[in-house]
């Protein structure tokens, strides 16, 4: 939803009624995630994908049906499907796609969500697919508030738990319940679609390489902060598309910056007095990645002068030295798509290998 907000709020505040469809569920090589979503206003007007180009044309039939009827609908598209080469997913995936009207009526709690989501404060949608439950009932979970209700109050309570825990962790996905929140059962789907505030990026070194970094990460999605020591080198316009540029010792910065489980931390200066304590604060946060630019000899010292100050294999093990994947990169360019191949492998699972020498599926389940 995050993708066609403004479009869906500008109708929903005119008071025109919205169908909105989410991808839910994928299998095999399905285009999008779930989360996607496309809206269809009541001017025939499309915003957003949910399949990239492969079903739209049949969502947006079920859309403008939707929103005359009144009643949201769960539907399939795929190699299952007769009609799956028709609508144009030839790709060999399962695409299940949610499509619901949205109103003041139907989705009370949008304006709050959307407010949220706009703020950068983590809010989750539970919305009821299938079940002994209302089709299409939300509640929006907050870290320490809930809007709205999927039925019961002890069905509310399993889901908003699951949903903060989704909300840590930036996951969104199908859940399954009881009609009263009992996890033993999985006679009700509920679709949690968490809308956490973007990963952070830390690139630790004002160098060209750092640009690059930079430019790579903010087209990837994160919230990226550029840190050095040295106030001519770290400037906002040496790093234009960075979120942040901070002025400091990189390692007293790190003590006291956010790091959660999805943060990415690239050490790109390759200096001793500046990497050492840098990695020893880095190795104590739950980061996601923790990679440090340098040639073997390099990392081989730096790891000797790792553990000459305490820090154990297993925590040196952790460091991605040197840092990105072995693409021959030599540009800053290079390099920096080469540190995103490595982020996008860590985060799905690839193997790294080219996909003309690989079998099995080309998209994978999400690795961390």
């Amino acid at each position: 939803m995050r993708d066609v907000l403004d479009d869906l709020v500008g109708w929903y505040e005119r008071g025109e009624p919205v169908g909105l469809a989410t991808v839910v569920r994928t299998f095999r090589s399905a285009p999008r995630e779930p989360g996607a979503a496309m809206a269809v206003g009541s001017d025939d007007t499309a915003v957003g994908s949910v399949s990239g180009g492969c079903v739209e044309g049949a969502v947006y039939e079920v859309a403008r049906e939707v929103v005359e009827t009144g009643e949201p609908r769960l539907e399939e598209y795929g190699v299952s499907d007769d009609t799956a080469f028709a609508v144009g997913l030839t790709c060999g995936g399962i695409l299940h796609v949610f499509v619901e009207p949205v109103t003041a009526e139907t989705f009370p709690e949008l304006p709050a969500v959307a407010a949220s989501i706009r703020a950068g404060e983590p809010v989750a949608v539970a919305t009821v697919l299938a079940g002994p439950g209302r089709l299409g009932a939300h509640l929006a979970v907050w870290t320490d508030r809930t809007a709205g209700t999927l039925g019961t109050a002890r069905l509310d309570a399993a889901v908003a738990d699951d949903a903060r825990g989704m909300l840590e962790q930036g996951t969104t996905g199908e859940r399954r319940y009881g009609p009263d929140g009992q996890r033993r059962l999985d006679d009700l789907a509920v679709f949690v679609a968490a809308y956490a505030p973007p990963p952070r990026m830390y690139v630790f070194g004002a160098i060209d390489f750092a640009a690059a970094v930079a430019r790579v990460g903010a087209f990837l999605g994160y919230h990226v902060t550029v840190c050095d020591a040295r106030p001519v080198f770290a400037t906002p316009r040496r790093f234009p598309e960075a979120d942040e540029v901070v002025n400091a010792w990189p390692h007293r910065f790190l003590e006291d910056a956010p790091v959660d489980r999805r943060t990415v931390i690239c050490v790109l200066t390759h200096d001793p007095k500046f990497d050492v304590p840098l990695l020893q604060v880095a190795l104590r946060t739950p980061a996601a990645y923790i990679g440090a630019m340098g040639s073997r000899r390099t990392n081989d010292e730096r790891a000797a002068q790792l553990r000459a100050v305490g820090v154990s294999d297993e925590d040196i093990a952790r460091v991605a030295a040197p840092i990105g994947l072995d693409i021959g990169a030599r540009t800053p360019e290079e390099t920096a798509i080469s540190i995103a191949a490595e982020l996008v492998s860590l985060r799905w699972g690839g193997s790294g290998e080219r996909l003309v020498a690989t079998d099995g599926p080309i998209h994978h389940p999400r690795a961390r």
